[in-house]
């Protein structure tokens, strides 16, 4: 396929999805209904110049990673999804991989969680999608480059997130990362980028590769956990962490509240504002 048909796709896509449809509030007066292309950009965590030579054709060798994060974003169906890998000139991967798709059910479902901060990983930790509210509240997520997305990195090399840990707790939540993804490891043997991830991790940390040699297996992740963010503007808030497992698509949803009627609840509320507002601005 020509390099102009990928980019061809991705601006007619990239033109009927409304902003609202991904959760973008309307600020101002816009001279097309579709995705400004910074829009598409921050929702598929890739730079606005790298979007621009995509859709221009002087980018023609998007990674795998990259139209899946395009596809997602453009809420394309399954079959749009496997036109555009075979317009970049790639096969959709198969199930022999972790997968970043986020199926149209599980959107639906993340849709549902307006004004909640949520954030979806794939079995390897790889942070697939991130909606507004959490960036606001835990820091931007579209400048996250490569291992940077992975939360076994982020908690291992860093950076590190806004949560509040004693070093008890953060050798603790690391042990259980490094346990999850060994498991993952062995469940998808073949993926190339799942054995890249952990070379680079045993090459960076000296305490990965003790861990990795002598971690038992993972005993079944607490699903709700009792957070401390240290938000820079409004200060520390309390909130619940809560993980729901999508067994078959093998994800992580990831939702933050706090107590309803609480200070914690106004001081989420009130970074959630203040981050969005920053967001749009």
């Amino acid at each position: 396929m020509e390099a102009w048909e990928f980019g061809g796709a991705v601006r007619r896509w990239r033109d009927r999805v409304t902003p609202e449809a991904v959760g973008i509030p309307q600020g101002g007066r816009r001279r097309a209904a579709g995705l400004r292309r910074e829009e598409l950009a921050t929702l598929a965590g890739i730079s606005v110049d790298y979007l621009t030579r995509l859709e221009q054709g002087r980018a023609t060798a998007p990674s795998e990673q990259v139209v899946e994060a395009l596809a997602r974003a453009l809420r394309l169906s399954d079959a749009e999804r496997d036109l555009l890998f075979q317009l970049a000139g790639r096969s959709a991967p198969g199930a022999g991989v972790v997968s970043g798709r986020i199926p149209a059910s599980i959107q639906r479902l993340l849709d549902r969680f307006d004004g909640i901060p949520v954030v979806v990983y794939d079995a390897a930790w790889n942070l697939i999608v991130a909606n507004p509210p959490y960036d606001a509240l835990m820091g931007p997520t579209a400048d996250l480059r490569g291992n940077e997305r992975n939360g076994v990195w982020r908690n291992v090399v860093g950076p590190r997130s806004r949560a509040r840990q004693t070093p008890e707790e953060q050798a603790e939540q690391v042990a259980g990362l490094v346990a999850d993804l060994r498991t993952t490891v062995a469940r998808y043997p073949h993926d190339a980028r799942l054995r890249r991830l952990v070379a680079d991790l045993r090459a960076a940390s000296p305490d990965f590769e003790v861990l990795w040699n002598t971690v038992t297996d993972a005993a079944p992740a607490e699903q709700s956990r009792h957070k401390i963010i240290d938000h820079p503007t409004v200060g520390p808030i309390a909130v619940d962490c809560d993980t729901l497992v999508v067994a078959q698509d093998d994800l992580r949803i990831m939702v933050y509240t706090a107590a309803p009627g609480t200070e914690d609840a106004e001081r989420l509320q009130l970074a959630i504002v203040l981050g969005t507002q920053s967001l749009v601005g």
